[in-house]
């Protein structure tokens, strides 16, 4: 299988920016994927459950990340 994700070394490397957004919290599944993502990638999670992010914070989380994921 082959990723899209494409990983640069030297001084002008850059790291896929993950969004995962939990909405119904975390479970073991979502938790060893941000895990695995969170090795060689920039992750923010984004727990919907808890409701402390606003709809527009949110959109602009959605648009500056590389890739979103939605649990």
């Amino acid at each position: 299988m082959q990723h899209n994700m494409r990983k640069v070394t030297g001084e002008s490397s850059m790291t896929m920016h993950i969004l995962h957004i939990l909405n119904d919290g975390p479970n073991e599944l979502s938790d060893q994927i941000i895990d695995v993502h969170s090795k060689e990638c920039r992750v923010e999670v984004v727990d919907l459950k808890k409701k402390e992010i606003s709809y527009e914070d949110l959109v602009d989380k959605i648009f500056s990340c590389d890739r979103v994921i939605s649990w």
